[in-house]
């Protein structure tokens, strides 16, 4: 039974039910019946009475097999039940009051990270794994039946599972008769959707999809309608990997094999929960999109999750190849030669890759305002691209070096492709901001070289050695004119289109993700040079280097970059 407080209700005066419940507000409806706020007279406390009308005979059959079922259990995850009566109007479940939100509502709000879900499947398999010791199979395991308590560490518990309005007693004569669905479809197991008796293998199919689903932010069952879902229930679901290539690869195979189609094939319950448990720590930790995660400490002071051993090794070489270019071409005697700072910021990276990667930029900005070198406006530009890359990317310290990669497709020519790059990202923030941080480090680079890498610098722009030994020369004619002269548009367009990759290249089909990426590319293209062609720089609008090449070079890296994880 859904027992959030959204919305209430007031109940007609002084109703006692029971003789001993007052009901005093509405609080939802679930599983065939009204659920209430009551105050138990007998023993001063708030609960929650479902009420189920005795109109219906089936209807009433249903609520007393839901109080046989909910009285055999009892474990933190699952809401106790505490009583179960009738009058000649009504049965009547009464239950403990959870007062939160459902796992349907923090996900609709994107308000749970990865850890937070994580931890939910880690409880609801704990909660479900009682259940059918106990011979209950739920039947309707779905995100609105899972409530989440405002106060997870007043003893609440993480989750509390509810609605066993249709769960079955295993041994006890059938609740329906074969060929009598019931359940939600978007969540049902096949063999359930197709009236066959199911087990707990239909519970775990149910609890697998809601954690699919909370972390791809896609139910790959639900259409458009009744029907359109109907048709995809059996269908073998696209691989979680596919949607978020960041998570860890044993548990996206784990939950793939809980959602296989046949229920001999599928793994068991505590197999799914040994692959969230291991996943747990790992996790990202990132807030939602809406609002900090509400199961955040739970259990205690929770460590940041771990960066993967090949992330820190990507980064490293990142950042050693930044730092080594960078000692070689910012200024005159640097302190290790390129060959020595680079691996040197490369290991530190590794090791730690947020604190190295701030020691190796802090360590350059040192040296460029050092008296033997003083170069303060070089200093200036490099912490002008170095602070909103670790603002925009604070969560996704290995990325923080890859928008140097940008200036070095300019080099080539190619500076167009980059948002295909960026668009490779997991998370739809950190694609955006690596779309934008690309451009902005691009025209940095060419306000620090004077070569012409996209657009060129823009009007106002003085040359290098006007500037480069004021940090307040550097922000009037080097960053300023930047900010000034409309080129910051370029950075929103390769955002959105970094965020809109994706989703018309998602690796289903080769054919699809040519046509898509087609279309992407050749709508970046248009969008680039209309954009460009709203500037006035010294009379007339600039032209893109490299323009037409860079988006042929973009559509082709997004469907080489699906076919590299094993996409179409």
């Amino acid at each position: 039974m859904v027992q959030t407080a959204d919305h209430p209700t007031r109940a007609a005066p002084a109703e006692v039910v029971l003789g001993r419940y007052r009901l005093v507000r509405r609080l939802g409806a679930g599983g065939f019946g009204v659920v209430w706020l009551a105050h138990d007279e007998r023993l001063d406390r708030a609960v929650a009475v479902k009420r189920v009308p005795m109109h219906d005979p089936a209807t009433a059959a249903r609520a007393e097999r839901e109080a046989i079922a909910a009285a055999r259990l009892s474990h933190p995850a699952i809401v106790a039940l505490y009583e179960a009566g009738r009058d000649d109007e009504a049965v009547y479940l009464v239950s403990e009051l959870v007062r939160g939100r459902t796992l349907a509502e923090l996900m609709e709000d994107g308000e749970l990270s990865d850890r937070d879900v994580l931890r939910v499947g880690v409880a609801l398999c704990d909660a479900l794994a009682h259940a059918h010791k106990r011979g209950v199979i739920h039947r309707d395991v779905k995100p609105g039946n899972v409530i989440v308590p405002d106060h997870p560490n007043e003893g609440a518990g993480v989750v509390k599972l509810t609605d066993f309005g249709i769960a079955r007693v295993v041994g006890d004569d059938a609740l329906t008769l074969t060929g009598d669905v019931v359940g939600t479809l978007a969540y049902m197991a096949p063999e359930q959707a197709e009236g066959r008796e199911v087990d707990a293998s239909a519970d775990l199919y149910a609890l697998a999809l809601v954690v699919y689903e909370a972390l791809s932010g896609v139910n790959p069952v639900r259409g458009r309608g009744a029907a359109s879902t109907a048709r995809r229930v059996g269908a073998r679901l696209p691989p979680l990997g596919r949607l978020r290539r960041d998570l860890d690869p044993t548990l996206c195979a784990a939950l793939d094999r809980a959602v296989l189609p046949r229920p001999e094939q599928r793994a068991r319950l505590g197999d799914l929960r040994a692959a969230l448990a291991d996943a747990l720590p790992r996790a990202d930790d990132a807030q939602g999109t809406i609002a900090g995660s509400p199961l955040e400490g739970l259990g205690g002071p929770v460590a940041r999750a771990p960066v993967r051993p090949r992330a820190r090794l990507l980064a490293g070489l990142g950042a050693g190849a930044l730092t080594a270019a960078a000692v070689a071409w910012l200024g005159p005697h640097p302190p290790l030669q390129p060959l020595a700072a680079g691996p040197l910021a490369a290991l530190a990276v590794a090791a730690l890759p947020r604190l190295g990667w701030l020691a190796a930029a802090g360590a350059v900005l040192a040296w460029l305002l050092g008296g033997s070198v003083g170069l303060a406006g070089v200093a200036a530009l490099v912490a002008v691209a170095a602070v909103p890359t670790v603002l925009l990317l604070r969560s996704a310290p290995t990325l923080w070096s890859v928008p140097a990669a940008a200036p070095v497709l300019g080099v080539a020519g190619l500076a167009g492709a980059w948002p295909a790059l960026a668009g490779q990202a997991a998370r739809p923030w950190s694609r955006a901001a690596l779309g934008a941080l690309g451009f902005w480090w691009l025209a940095l680079a060419e306000a620090l070289t004077g070569d012409r890498l996209a657009l060129g610098a823009t009007p106002g722009t003085a040359a290098r050695p006007a500037w480069e030994a004021s940090a307040a020369g550097a922000l009037q004619h080097a960053v300023w004119p930047l900010l000034s002269g409309g080129a910051l548009a370029v950075a929103a367009l390769w955002a959105a289109a970094a965020i809109v990759l994706p989703i018309l290249v998602r690796g289903r089909a080769f054919a699809l993700d040519l046509v898509g990426a087609t279309v992407w590319a050749a709508g970046l293209g248009s969008a680039s040079q209309a954009l460009v062609a709203t500037l006035h720089w010294n009379g007339g609008a600039p032209s893109m280097r490299g323009l037409v090449a860079g988006a042929v070079a973009a559509g082709g890296l997004a469907v080489a970059a699906q076919a590299s994880r094993g996409g179409a």
